[in-house]
């Protein structure tokens, strides 16, 4: 039979306090394998241990105790979804903070809106990263979240996968940033910078001496939001029910097409329409293009890359985007008309809905439900 240990050397082991450990007792979320009758004194099996320190990395986390047994009382991967789930939750209510913050600051400077007019906004959100069924690897990478959009789209044979990975980490800690709307291009920019230098680095280790990604991203603050773009990936942006692409591809056929040397039905079909004039390469020889939009309640925004755009055309982008659902089924179905039209490129898309957040006076009075996946 296996000893058991004394609450004072279970909380040790555990680096829990006994007064944490009877708490977990009387909420039914760690009894104790044995109880003494004549002392009540409590002993504990070594195996609990680790189901002792998963509830105190939850507490860590700033869980509450009442999700914690629901997390201790699920398989591991639907424990792992609601972990997920939560820390989205946590992200969500702290870029709504955050958004609040920074609306003040603008206010006390004289740089915002009257208290009484402001409008706060919020995003819903779904990203997808898919490999084309006639594709052998998969260099797309995709990320949504409460305050950056990501779209990258890595070059074969050149680290693709690798640089893609790199330009939309480079950007991802700009979620937890309070910037001013007018910071944004500046922190946008000085983004960029690190992911070129990260790019650069995997060129110098990589095989051909290459690492070369587009990037197309969206940086909220507020209802303002900041453009960086470079490549072929593409943002479009749905307003009352009217489709806008709001970036200029940076290719080859593109650059025959404002010469006028070329048509956008001769484009489709051109042999070369794939050849890029700009990307992110690493060598900071290459500037994407950096601009400011105003986002409004009700806008719908989708982030591509080019294995959706040259397979699905901008009708029936628009038939799907004004059509009823939210992001993530709106996200399934361009995935599935991309699949039903050959997809012999990997897929990356992001959809994101504007929508009104609480007003100033009214953040704080409970949870915000003004974005999610």
């Amino acid at each position: 039979m296996r000893r058991l240990l004394t609450i004072g050397a279970f909380a040790r082991a555990a680096r829990l306090s006994p007064k944490a450990l009877r708490l977990y007792d009387e909420l039914g979320l760690l009894p104790p394998a044995a109880v003494d009758g004549e002392s009540g004194y409590r002993f504990y099996d070594p195996a609990q241990l680790e189901q002792a320190r998963l509830i105190a990395w939850l507490r860590r986390l700033g869980m509450p105790l009442a999700r914690i047994r629901r997390v201790c009382d699920l398989p591991a991967p639907a424990a792992a979804e609601e972990v997920a789930g939560y820390w989205e939750q946590v992200l969500t209510g702290t870029a709504a903070r955050g958004q609040l913050a920074t609306f003040l600051v603008d206010y006390l400077m004289g740089r915002g809106s009257p208290v009484e007019d402001a409008t706060m906004l919020g995003i819903r959100y779904a990203a997808r990263s898919e490999q084309g069924p006639v594709r052998t690897s998969n260099e797309d990478t995709a990320y949504a979240g409460p305050r950056l959009l990501a779209v990258a789209d890595g070059a074969r044979d050149a680290a693709g996968d690798l640089a893609s990975a790199a330009a939309v980490e480079a950007l991802k800690p700009l979620e937890t940033l309070a910037v001013p709307a007018e910071d944004l291009l500046g922190t946008l920019a000085d983004a960029i910078d690190e992911a070129d230098r990260a790019i650069g680095e995997i060129a110098a280790s990589a095989p051909t001496g290459e690492a070369v990604t587009t990037l197309t991203a969206l940086l909220w603050s507020g209802s303002r939001l900041a453009l960086v773009h470079i490549g072929d990936t593409r943002a479009y942006l749905v307003r009352d029910g009217e489709l806008f692409q709001i970036t200029h591809d940076h290719t080859y056929v593109q650059s025959l097409i404002d010469e006028g040397r070329l048509t956008v039905e001769e484009a489709a079909s051109h042999p070369q329409r794939s050849l890029l004039v700009r990307a992110l390469t690493g060598t900071g020889e290459t500037r994407p293009d950096l601009s400011m939009h105003e986002a409004m309640a009700g806008d719908r925004y989708l982030l591509c890359s080019d294995g959706l755009s040259t397979v699905v055309p901008a009708g029936s982008l628009r038939e799907v985007l004004t059509g009823p659902g939210g992001p993530q089924q709106v996200l399934e179905e361009l995935v599935g008309r991309a699949y039903a039209a050959g997809a012999p490129d990997n897929i990356a898309c992001v959809v994101a809905d504007v929508v009104g957040l609480e007003t100033p006076a009214a953040v704080g009075a409970g949870p915000s439900g003004g974005t999610g996946r």
